[in-house]
């Protein structure tokens, strides 16, 4: 691995090591001139993708962003502007309630969007509907074209890193997807599985029948 403490990439400062994430992906903490500290992969600080905090350009952004009429103009955001400022608030800004999955595992936005009238046609052109969120196909990939796509929530819920798979008969689901296809709901079967059970009896076991009278 190669030291990186004490390097500058643009407004950048190296001062630590933080982690290592899978697939030997390497993190670094980064002190931006502005004060502002972000974790940052290393990749992401050789190749320029990640120059500062965001602190400084992204007045310039919003304002450039504006202009051209696509975001709904100042209090009336349209609701894909609104969904590409909180994308990059969530990478950029580390008082974001959510920062700690995204821009603290060194997740980044791409370059091309910073203009939102790029990722506005990219969204356009890809699908983009009012009922869809935006989601990574590499869920520890950076938001950019070739890993980005538009997902109902449902979808996107599937996706998530910490969606229990399950392998039955060699054919691999999520467990909400084994419960779909079994019958049987969803929060009944996290709780057998919660007390112990094995998860295919979990999916399979019936019901108890509640007798009126």
């Amino acid at each position: 691995m190669i030291d990186r403490v004490g390097q500058r990439f643009g407004k950048l400062l190296v001062i630590r090591f933080a982690r290592t994430l899978p697939k030997w992906i390497k993190l670094w903490e980064c002190q931006c001139d502005c004060g502002n500290t972000l974790i940052v992969r290393a990749n992401n600080l050789v190749n320029g993708t990640t120059k500062s905090c965001g602190c400084l350009k992204m007045a310039v952004l919003l304002e450039r962003s504006t202009k051209h009429g696509l975001s709904g103009g100042h209090g009336n955001y349209t609701r894909l502007y609104s969904l590409w400022l909180d994308m990059r608030d969530r990478c950029f800004r580390k008082t974001n309630k959510s920062y700690s999955y995204y821009g603290g595992r060194g997740i980044t936005v791409c370059k091309k969007w910073d203009d939102y009238a790029s990722f506005h046609s990219w969204a356009m052109a890809n699908g983009y509907k009012n009922d869809l969120t935006i989601e990574r196909i590499d869920t520890n990939g950076n938001y950019e074209p070739n890993n980005c796509k538009w997902a109902t929530r449902k979808e996107q819920g599937r996706n998530k890193r910490n969606n229990r798979i399950i392998t039955i008969n060699g054919e691999t689901k999520t467990l909400i997807e084994w419960t779909e296809i079994f019958g049987i709901p969803y929060g009944v079967v996290r709780q057998r599985i919660h007390r112990g059970m094995a998860e295919y009896n979990a999916l399979t076991l019936p019901l108890r029948k509640i007798h009126l009278y």
